[in-house]
Formats: structure tokens, C-alpha cells, sequence
């Protein structure tokens, strides 16, 4: 019985580029494969501490198990550690296709006056976006643009702050420091929204608006890129929004 191969973790070099060393991530995670079973094998709660969600990103990596679009952000944020010149944050999309609503994640990349992500998704646009975006809102009319492929219309972004590098924080992540209704919104106005909110963000002025008011915590984990059979049973992991 020929045991299945385990991916190596990848290990920065000093010969690599940013842009390698991100590129060498995603290799990862696609080698990993996307979680199509219906089951989630590693349950992130978003309000848990920094440190506690490194802990089940070094057992992805122990178990190189399938994995969804919320465990490719914890795992990016874990293999980027260590790269102050990367900043990382998340990028969260509600979409409406079909009569239902999805939710998608993704961790966006700000490095050396560049934006990018790294991500996973049933759809190769939804996942992963290079670093050569010159500011957020192109990046986000990037994937605006590739969810109007699969005709599903944006209804809600959410960005997040930058997540710190200190792999031992008990804060939490910010998931939603900035939330913008882009379809009530027109382009313009979103990305005068969006610009401002990445110069607050690079001047590191913006404070978690948890500290404020807790997060609610979603019930179960719920992926959502577009999907090709409406019909499947994993139709049934993905629930309405009530919001």
C-alpha cells in the first residue's frame, strides 16, 4: 500500500523574490487540493486568539488534509509569518447567485507598494491574485470582475486590518474593520472608500473596531465561491445569510 505523498511546507530563501516566496505558498496550498467532501476537517472560530488559530495552521500542515477558503487565510497569515515587509489582512465577499447567498475569504497581500492574494476556491480566479495590483480597489475590482464570470453579483465586501506577525498575539484577528454594501454603491464612490481605508491602513492608524464591539461568531463554517452543479449535496453547506 503506497502511502500518499505529504507536501513539503514550504521554506524561505534568501535568493527568493516576495513575489516567489507568495507563489511557493499558493504552490502549497493547491498541492493540499480544495475541500470538496462537505466536511471541514479543521474548525476555525474567528474570534479565537491569534496564537491559538498558528496552532491548528502547524497541524494543517501536520495532516496536509483538503482544505477550504477560511483555513487558506489562517494558513497564509501562519507561512508568512516572519515577512514584516508582507502585510497581510482579510478580504471577505458576499455574493448573490441563484437566489442564495455566498460567502468567500480571501487574505489580501500588501507589499512594497504592490497588492495581491493568497486564497483557496472551487474557481482558480477566487483564490490567489498577483502582486502587481497598484492599489486595494483594483485588486478588489479584480475579483469583482471574476465573480461576474460566474454571474454572481458582489453584494457585501469586508476588509479587514493587517495581522500581526507576532505569531504569539492573543488578539484576535480584525475581519471587518471596513464594510461596504458595493451593490448600492457606484464605482467611484467604492473606491474612494477603499483608498482612503488602505492609507489609514499603511499609516497603521486604524484600531480594531472589536475592541469595541465583540464579533458575533457565525454558526459552522461555510466556504462560498460559485459552484458548478447547484444540485450537489454540498448545496446544503452553504446556508442563507439572514444579515
Amino acid at each position: 500500500c503506497v502511502q500518499p505523498s505529504v507536501p513539503p511546507v514550504p521554506n524561505y530563501k534568501l535568493s527568493m523574490s516576495i513575489p516567489e516566496w507568495l507563489q511557493a505558498i499558493q504552490t502549497y496550498m493547491k498541492l493540499l487540493q480544495y475541500n470538496h467532501t462537505g466536511t471541514q476537517f479543521f474548525e476555525i472560530r474567528k474570534t479565537r486568539p491569534l496564537s491559538g488559530l498558528m496552532e491548528t495552521a502547524k497541524e494543517m500542515t501536520r495532516e496536509s488534509l483538503p482544505i477550504k477558503c477560511l483555513e487558506a487565510v489562517i494558513l497564509g497569515i501562519y507561512l508568512t509569518n516572519g515577512q514584516p515587509s508582507v502585510e497581510r489582512f482579510p478580504i471577505s465577499f458576499k455574493t448573490h447567485f441563484s437566489g442564495n447567498y455566498f460567502h468567500h475569504v480571501v487574505l489580501g497581500i500588501y507589499c512594497n507598494g504592490r497588492y495581491g492574494s493568497l486564497g483557496m476556491s472551487r474557481r482558480s480566479e477566487l483564490m490567489d491574485k498577483p502582486l502587481t495590483y497598484r492599489t486595494l480597489s483594483d485588486l478588489i475590482f479584480e475579483f469583482e470582475d471574476s465573480y461576474k464570470k460566474y454571474l454572481h453579483s458582489v453584494k457585501k465586501v469586508k476588509i479587514g486590518l493587517y495581522v500581526p506577525h507576532e505569531p504569539h498575539s492573543f488578539q484576535p484577528i480584525e475581519w471587518k474593520q471596513l464594510v461596504l454594501n458595493v451593490s448600492k454603491m457606484v464605482r467611484t464612490d467604492v473606491r474612494k472608500e477603499l483608498e482612503k481605508f488602505a492609507r489609514d491602513m499603511r499609516m497603521k492608524i486604524l484600531k480594531p473596531s472589536s475592541a469595541h464591539s465583540p464579533m458575533k461568531e457565525r454558526p459552522r463554517g461555510k466556504s462560498l465561491s460559485p459552484r458548478r452543479r447547484q444540485g450537489s449535496p454540498q448545496r446544503r453547506a452553504c446556508r442563507r445569510d439572514k444579515s
